[in-house]
């Protein structure tokens, strides 16, 4: 059995300028999955730089609400909503409530930095 605690998982800035934990990584552990799972959260008025992954991403939000922006869309998410990112989309989210944006991040396969391109000018 494993179980892994989230307060047990390093929390660091990401390259998107998010909060992040990175939760379950087959890369980085021996755990025999093929997606990546970690917990992100952007603070009240922050939001995420650009970017984009070569793979699908999956966002749950489980605390707050905000902006998703993917390419030229955008909708309010908040607790409990679910949002399919794909592959190659140019995506980020903006905290737009007054309580942090948290939310998990599964990745499929699993996150690797040369699958992530950061657009500092959005594009």
């Amino acid at each position: 059995m494993y179980i892994k605690h989230l307060k047990d998982c390093l929390e660091f800035i990401a390259g998107d300028n998010s909060h992040l934990r990175e939760i379950l990584n087959p890369g980085k552990e021996k755990i025999k999955i093929n997606y990546s799972l970690a917990w992100t959260m952007v603070k009240p008025g922050e939001k995420t730089l650009p970017h984009k992954l070569k793979n699908s991403e999956v966002y749950y939000i489980i605390k707050g609400t905000g902006t998703m922006y993917i390419d030229n869309e955008k909708k309010l998410v908040e607790k409990n909503d679910t949002v399919y990112i794909p592959p190659d989309a140019v995506q980020f989210i903006e905290n737009t409530g007054e309580e942090n944006l948290e939310f998990l991040c599964i990745v499929d396969p699993a996150w690797i930095p040369e699958t992530e391109t950061i657009l500092k000018d959005g594009r």
